[in-house]
């Protein structure tokens, strides 16, 4: 993933230490011609020259270059403008004046970008041993899942159910997508490849009665979770957010989760906003995350909404729901 990203970011960091040691050779033959003009000066001077054969300043006017050609790429690679707009500020207050040692120019810009992006992204929480601590005073634990149609949020459903039980948890889904056709029975294929039971009602049935049907079973069979699919028509509709609004009341769930794919950059951001404004999320799950070439939404969807991306999905198999970690998707970036 990320290989144009990666190799346009290196491209940068190189002209940036080119233009650096441009600056330095300058200054090098100022001080030079210093020490000629001013001799009773120059063992001062030369402590300032051999101070400048081995470091260098980053300086604004070095920075604001530096910074144009980072958001352009920034920009062609998805990133949120606020995201940007963060990051330059956070870069600006760690790289203008800061000394830095010549031969360690690009490695000093990629590790305070490093922190910068570090920083912008929200940390993940474990949802599993979120879940387990519930279930042991009360069950079941119950998750919302909201998307629009076609962003994989069916389908990430059955792997986080197959990861729950993996764990030990058991599970009822809930086929609260009462709009979609075939919709009911995607569901029913994978509960039925999953060992899993689904609770339905019929196409054009409230959502929210669905959702209610299926947490009273987990309750008087003991199961653990309820996961509830929902319908994901247009994002920006009014009648479809009511919908998510009043399964939200009727459910009270544990926990309400985005399923959006990673390679749509900025519809996805546009698509979390939504159902956080509508709604309110608690966490972020990107699909498709293994075909992602630009890696935007992954930059912005979690600071956009100031919530955790928790997983990633990275293939069809019901093995491939991937645990979100900061410190890889960095590494991927910039290494």
């Amino acid at each position: 993933m990320f290989n144009l990203l990666k190799k346009k970011f290196k491209q940068i960091f190189s002209k940036t230490k080119k233009e650096l040691e441009k600056q330095t050779k300058e200054k090098e033959k100022e001080i030079r011609e210093e020490i000629k003009e001013k001799p009773e000066k120059k063992q001062r001077l030369l402590t300032k020259l051999k101070k400048l054969a081995t470091t260098t300043k980053l300086r604004e006017e070095n920075f604001d270059k530096f910074f144009s050609d980072l958001e352009i790429i920034l920009i062609e690679n998805n990133v949120a403008l606020e995201a940007i707009a963060f990051l330059k500020q956070k870069l600006k207050k760690d790289i203008i004046g800061k000394e830095i040692k010549r031969k360690n120019i690009e490695d000093e810009i990629k590790k305070s970008l490093q922190e910068a992006i570090n920083e912008l992204l929200i940390e993940p929480f474990d949802l599993v041993s979120k879940i387990k601590e519930k279930v042991k005073e009360e069950k079941p634990y119950t998750i919302v899942f909201f998307g629009i149609n076609g962003g994989g949020k069916t389908t990430t459903i059955a792997k986080l159910c197959w990861l729950l039980k993996k764990q030990g948890l058991s599970c009822v889904l809930a086929a609260s997508d009462t709009f979609r056709a075939a919709g009911i029975e995607q569901l029913e294929k994978h509960g039925s490849k999953l060992g899993v039971k689904i609770i339905k009602h019929k196409y054009g049935a409230d959502p929210a009665a669905v959702a209610y049907d299926a947490i009273a079973h987990a309750k008087a069979q003991g199961i653990d979770c309820v996961l509830i699919d929902t319908a994901g028509r247009i994002h920006v509709k009014a009648d479809l957010m009511r919908e998510m609004e009043k399964i939200v009341r009727v459910a009270k769930p544990d926990l309400k989760i985005f399923v959006g794919e990673a390679i749509v950059g900025n519809d996805v951001i546009d698509q979390a906003k939504a159902f956080q404004k509508a709604i309110g999320i608690d966490a972020i799950i990107l699909s498709k995350a293994d075909i992602d070439e630009k890696g935007g939404a992954m930059i912005s969807v979690s600071y956009i909404t100031n919530k955790p991306i928790i997983f990633l999905g990275i293939g069809q198999e019901y093995n491939k729901l991937k645990k979100f970690d900061k410190k890889e998707l960095i590494k991927s970036i910039l290494s």
